[in-house]
C-alpha cells in the first residue's frame, strides 16, 4: 500500500539550534500514528513543517505517492492536510462559526454551516455555541472549536498537537471512537500527546522523538507505559513524593451565593471551597462550567462582594489583583502566552511583570531579575535559549514550566493554578506535581484546578467538582473513587445530607 505520508530526511535549524535532525516517517491511509516525546524534543516543529506553518532547510514530501512541495497552510489544505494546533489559531473577536468559515471554501452558506457545526458537535461530544464570541470562552472550549474546524474540512491526513487535555474522560471516549471511524474510513492520523495510556489505547504505532531525532518506532500496546515513558525521556520517571500531614491554617475560602462575574458569564457561581494552609484541593470538571470565571474572581480580576472570598480569614472580594500579591496570593493562569507571559518579551521581562520584588523607589533591579529568572530555569529544567529568550520561542511545555516556577519561587501562602501540566511530557509533569507537593507540604494553601483526574488523585488531598458553575461537596480523595467523580462532572452529586461524612462543605 503507497504511504499517505513520507517524509525523508526533514532538517530544520533555528540558529545553532537543530530542532529536527534527518527525520524519516511514514503514515499509511487509515493508520493512526503516535508521536512521543518530551517537551521541546522537536515534534510541534515537525507537525508545522507537515502542515506548511514552518519551511524545513532539507527533507522532501511525498504525499499519495507523489512527490509535493508543502510550503504553506494553503498547500497543505488543498493536499487534504488538517491540524489543530497546541497554541490555538482563533480570531478573538470573531464567533465559532466565523473562525470556522475562515478555513472552508469561499461561498459557504454561514446558516448551514451553523447547522452542521451544531449536529457534528454534538456527534463528537465535542458541543460549543456556534454563535459564541471566542474571547468569551474557556481555554477548553476554544480547544474544541480547533478539533471541529479540522474536521469539517474532510481531511486525509489529520494532525492532533495535544487534543484531549481538555476533554472529560466521557468526552475522550467520544473522541476515540470519531478518530477509530475516520481511521476506518482511510483518514491518516497522526497523533501527539504527553498521556501515555492514550497513545497505548490508541495507536499500534508510536514514533518517539528525543533531542529533535527519532530514536524508536515502537507498538505501544506491546510494551509499559514505563517504557515508553523511558524511551521518551532517556531515563526512568521521577516518583511522585508522599504527602505528610501537616498543621492546617487558615488558607484560602470561598463562600459564593450565585455571584455573577460578569455580564458574559455563562453561570453564576455557587458553592463553598476551602482550602486550608498544608492542603492541596483539586477543582474537576468538564471545561467551561464556570472554572473560568471562579479563576478571574479568585485571581482578582474580578471582583466579588468583599465577603465571598478570603485569604488567611481576610475578606478580599473586592480587592485588586495587586492587593492579594501583596497578601500572599500568587496564580498560574490556563493561557501560557497572553495572560500568564507576554510572547514578544524576554523571560525576565516576564519575570518582572508579576512581582513589585525587582523594584526599588521607581528603579528595575536588574541584576536581581536576571539571577532569579536563571534559578527558574536551572530549578525547573527549562530548555530555552537563557533568559533573554523570548517567551513565544519557547515549547509549551518549557513555558509552563517557566511559568510554574517563577510563581513558586516567591514562596507564595496561597498558590492558584489552572491546567498545571496541561501540554507537558510525563517527567516535565512528575517534577511540577512534585514541586506543589513540596508547596503544600511546606505550608502553603494550593489550589488546582485540572482536567485530568489521575492528576487531582495523585496529588490533592480533597476535591471539588465544578458544573453549570455549581461546585459540589468538598471531600477527601481516600472517600471518592475516579469513576465516582467523572459522574459528578454531569452535576450528579449527593445532596448535602447524602455527601460523605468526611466531606467539608
Amino acid at each position: 500500500m503507497t504511504p499517505r505520508l513520507r517524509l525523508q530526511n526533514i532538517t530544520k535549524r533555528y540558529g545553532s539550534t537543530i530542532a529536527n535532525r534527518d527525520i524519516s516517517l511514514e503514515v499509511m491511509p487509515g493508520e493512526i500514528l503516535s508521536v512521543l516525546g518530551e517537551n521541546g524534543a522537536g515534534k510541534s516543529t515537525l507537525m508545522k513543517i507537515i502542515f506548511g506553518s514552518v519551511v524545513p532547510d532539507q527533507g522532501q514530501f511525498f504525499f499519495n505517492g507523489k512527490r509535493v512541495n508543502i510550503s504553506s497552510p494553503a498547500d497543505a489544505r488543498k493536499l487534504g492536510i488538517a491540524m489543530v494546533f497546541q497554541h490555538f489559531v482563533l480570531f478573538d473577536t470573531l464567533t465559532v462559526k466565523e473562525n470556522i468559515l475562515l478555513g472552508l471554501p469561499e461561498g459557504t452558506s454561514l446558516a448551514k454551516l451553523e447547522k452542521e457545526i451544531k449536529e457534528k458537535s454534538k456527534h463528537y461530544g465535542l458541543e460549543v455555541d456556534p454563535n459564541a464570541v471566542i474571547n468569551d470562552l474557556s481555554m477548553g472550549e476554544r480547544q474544541r472549536v480547533e478539533i471541529l474546524r479540522a474536521l469539517l474540512t474532510n481531511p486525509q491526513l489529520l494532525i492532533l498537537d495535544e487534543p484531549t487535555s481538555v476533554l472529560s474522560p466521557l468526552a475522550l471516549k467520544a473522541l476515540f471512537k470519531t478518530l477509530r471511524q475516520l481511521s476506518s474510513e482511510g483518514v491518516s492520523i497522526i497523533f501527539i500527546t504527553h498521556k501515555l495510556n492514550e497513545i497505548r489505547a490508541l495507536s499500534k504505532n508510536c514514533c518517539v522523538i528525543r533531542g529533535g531525532q527519532v530514536v524508536a518506532n515502537v507498538n505501544p500496546q506491546e510494551i509499559s507505559e514505563d517504557d515508553l515513558a523511558k524511551l521518551m525521556i532517556g531515563n526512568d520517571l521521577p516518583e511522585i513524593l508522599p504527602k505528610p500531614e501537616v498543621k492546617q491554617a487558615l488558607g484560602l475560602d470561598l463562600n459564593l451565593r450565585r455571584e455573577k462575574v460578569s455580564y458574559k458569564s455563562h453561570f453564576p457561581l455557587s458553592g463553598q471551597i476551602h482550602v486550608p494552609c498544608g492542603k492541596i484541593v483539586g477543582i474537576a470538571g468538564i471545561s467551561g462550567n464556570g472554572q473560568s470565571d471562579l479563576m478571574k474572581a479568585i485571581s482578582g480580576e474580578a471582583l466579588l462582594p468583599k465577603d465571598a472570598i478570603s485569604i488567611c480569614g481576610a475578606p478580599v472580594g473586592d480587592l485588586r489583583v495587586k492587593h492579594r500579591r501583596a497578601m500572599g496570593l500568587r496564580y498560574v493562569p490556563e493561557e501560557r502566552l497572553g495572560q500568564a507571559t507576554v510572547p514578544e518579551m524576554s523571560l525576565e521581562s516576564n519575570t518582572l511583570l508579576t512581582s513589585n520584588l525587582f523594584l526599588a523607589k521607581g528603579f528595575m533591579r536588574n541584576k536581581m531579575i536576571h539571577r532569579f529568572t536563571e534559578t527558574v530555569i536551572e530549578k525547573f529544567k527549562v530548555k530555552s535559549g537563557g533568559s533573554h529568550a523570548s517567551a513565544a520561542s519557547l515549547s509549551g511545555g518549557n513555558l509552563q514550566k517557566f511559568i510554574v516556577g517563577r510563581e513558586l519561587l516567591h514562596n507564595p501562602k496561597i498558590l492558584v493554578l489552572n491546567q498545571p501540566t496541561w501540554g507537558v511530557d510525563a517527567g516535565a509533569a512528575a517534577l511540577i506535581r512534585n514541586a506543589l507537593i513540596r508547596q503544600r507540604t511546606g505550608g502553603s494553601a494550593v489550589l488546582v484546578v485540572s482536567e485530568e483526574l489521575d492528576e487531582l488523585f495523585e496529588i490533592c488531598d480533597e476535591i471539588v467538582v465544578m458544573s453549570e458553575g455549581k461546585i459540589s461537596p468538598q471531600v477527601k480523595i481516600s472517600d471518592v473513587s475516579i469513576e465516582e467523580i467523572g459522574r459528578w462532572m454531569s452535576g450528579l452529586w449527593p445532596q448535602k445530607s447524602e455527601a460523605p461524612k468526611e466531606a467539608s462543605v
